[in-house]
C-alpha cells in the first residue's frame, strides 16, 4: 500500500503501534494504545477496529493488537521517513536532539517518496538517526542493534550509549546536560533498587542517574555485536 494512499490518521497509528512494540515485547492492547496516542480509549478502539477491517491489523477482542504484514510495511516505511527526517534537520539545519521529534512528526506526512529517497542519498544513507534509533533500509530491513537497556545493567558492565529515547526532550536535554551522548563510554559502579538510582562513570565524571534516565538510555557492551548494516 502506497503512502498517499494512508490517511494520515492511519499513518500515525501505524507508526505508534510499531515503535511502542520495537521499546518492549509486553503486549500493546488498546488502553495502553491510547496512552501512546493520548487519545480515549473508546476512539482508539473504534480506530482499531477500522484499521483491522482495512487488513492493516489484527486485534482479538479484549486482546493484543499485533501489525499485519501490509500494517508493518506500511509502518516501517513511516519509521524511515521519521528517522531521516530528524536526521537531516539535526545534520544539515542545525536542530538539537530534543527539538526534531515533533518537527518530524509534521514534516513526514508531506514529503515525497521521491524526497525521502533524495534524503537518505544525501545524507550517505544512514543506519541511525540522532537518537541512536535505527533507521530502515529502502527495502524495509534494520540494521541490527543488541543494546541493552542501562537501567538492567548491572555493576562492572562497561559499553557506550548506543540509543536515547526520544519521547521526553526535556529527559533529552538532561542527558546531554550530563556529557552521555550517542557513543559515549561508560561503566556501571553501583546500582541502588530502593533509591531507584544508578551510578555510572562516563569522561572522567560519576553520575547517579534517577530510574527515568537509566530507563532512557540504551548501551552496546564491547561483548555485544552490533551486527552489519544494509545497504540502503
Amino acid at each position: 500500500m502506497a503512502h498517499g494512499e494512508l490517511s494520515t490518521a492511519t499513518q500515525d497509528y501505524l507508526k505508534v503501534i510499531w515503535t511502542a512494540q520495537e521499546w518492549t515485547d509486553e503486549p500493546l492492547t488498546v488502553s495502553a494504545l491510547s496512552l501512546h496516542m493520548g487519545f480515549s480509549p473508546s476512539s482508539v478502539s473504534e480506530a482499531v477496529k477500522k484499521l483491522t477491517k482495512k487488513g492493516l491489523l489484527t486485534h482479538a477482542r479484549y486482546g493484543s493488537i499485533a501489525l499485519t504484514d501490509a500494517g508493518e510495511k506500511a509502518a516501517v516505511a513511516m519509521v524511515r521517513r521519521h528517522r531521516l527526517i530528524e536526521t537531516f534537520l539535526v545534520d544539515y539545519l542545525g536542530y538539537g536532539w530534543d527539538e526534531v521529534h515533533d518537527e518530524a512528526e509534521h514534516l513526514e506526512h508531506a514529503v515525497s517518496d521521491k524526497m525521502v529517497d533524495a534524503l537518505a542519498d544525501r545524507l550517505g544513507n544512514p543506519v541511525r538517526d540522532p537518537h541512536g534509533d535505527p533507521i530502515p533500509a529502502r527495502d524495509g530491513r534494520f540494521p541490527v542493534l543488541d543494546a541493552l537497556r542501562l537501567s538492567r545493567c548491572e555493576p562492572g558492565t562497561h559499553g557506550t550509549v548506543a540509543r536515547v529515547s526520544d519521547n521526553e526532550p526535556e529527559l533529552l536535554r538532561y542527558i546531554a546536560g550530563l556529557g552521555l551522548h550517542l557513543d559515549t563510554e561508560l561503566s556501571v559502579l553501583s546500582r541502588q533498587p530502593y533509591a531507584g538510582t544508578l551510578t555510572v562513570e562516563a569522561a572522567g565524571r560519576t553520575l547517579d542517574l534517577g530510574l527515568p534516565a537509566a530507563e532512557a538510555i540504551w548501551i552496546l557492551a564491547p561483548d555485544e555485536a552490533a551486527g552489519s548494516a544494509p545497504e540502503a
